[in-house]
């Protein structure tokens, strides 16, 4: 069965995490299948990551991969492919969202803080338990102590136990009642889909450059970002129509 459920919505790609029977663990297929849903076309402004079930969002890699892995040739092969999937999420140029419901761990929770924003559910919780497997945890988990705090993060990690969702309140944009994400999740939504293409492309890349390059360097990629939107005509267009807008209200 196909882990890795993918629909267009209007301008919303909705993919779903759909292996409820083992709580939504991860196979190289669904590793090389997300990366395909997060690779978008012109139409798409967002993309929403949710999945099947209530007991897991997702428990991580399946066990499985692990025990398969004879080498460390072998090892590095797999988590490169995981490293390229996390960049591809991270640098997608729109709008990524997830939707989290029950237990987000390990290489499921990187997967979660390489997207842009995250709306959980008072059951989720999340957690990197690789270190009482023997694995360290590594690429995105990287990013965790900008959430938390290095405290916390390191906490999170060398522990290996998952935490409630209330008490991570620096990861998630809202933490809601089970029956509100949907609404949640959608109002999200209605206020990132009507950007421009262009703008959507050109911030998700600041992003990444502020995330990988001091103050200086980042200001003068976004001062190169802010001069070359102006050579897309849908930037004159929604100047236009925002000015209309502002006339109008008077």
């Amino acid at each position: 069965m196909n882990g890795v459920q993918v629909r267009e919505d209007g301008p919303v790609r909705r993919v779903t995490l759909d292996r409820p029977e083992t709580r939504n663990a991860l196979t190289l297929d669904d590793l090389r299948d997300l990366r395909e849903a997060f690779t978008v076309g012109e139409d798409v402004r967002a993309v929403v990551l949710d999945a099947a079930g209530e007991r897991a969002f997702c428990a991580g890699m399946n066990v499985d991969v692990f025990l398969a892995l004879d080498s460390e040739a072998e090892a590095r092969t797999f988590i490169d492919g995981l490293r390229e999937l996390l960049h591809t999420v991270r640098t997608a140029p729109v709008t990524t969202v997830c939707a989290i419901d029950g237990y987000c761990l390990g290489a499921a929770f990187e997967l979660v803080l390489a997207c842009d924003l995250r709306v959980a559910t008072t059951r989720a919780a999340f957690g990197l338990p690789e270190i009482k497997l023997g694995i360290p945890s590594v690429v995105d988990a990287a990013l965790l102590q900008q959430y938390v705090g290095l405290s916390s993060a390191k906490e999170i990690i060398l522990t290996g136990d998952p935490y409630p969702a209330a008490s991570l309140a620096g990861i998630c944009t809202a933490v809601v009642e089970p029956g509100e994400l949907g609404p949640r999740v959608d109002e999200l939504l209605a206020k990132v889909t009507g950007h421009t293409r262009t703008v959507l492309a050109a911030q998700k890349r600041l992003f990444e450059t502020w995330q990988n390059t001091g103050l200086a360097d980042g200001a003068v990629a976004s001062v190169d970002e802010f001069a070359r939107t102006f050579a897309a005509p849908e930037t004159r267009e929604q100047l236009a129509g925002y000015r209309a807008a502002l006339g109008s209200r008077r």
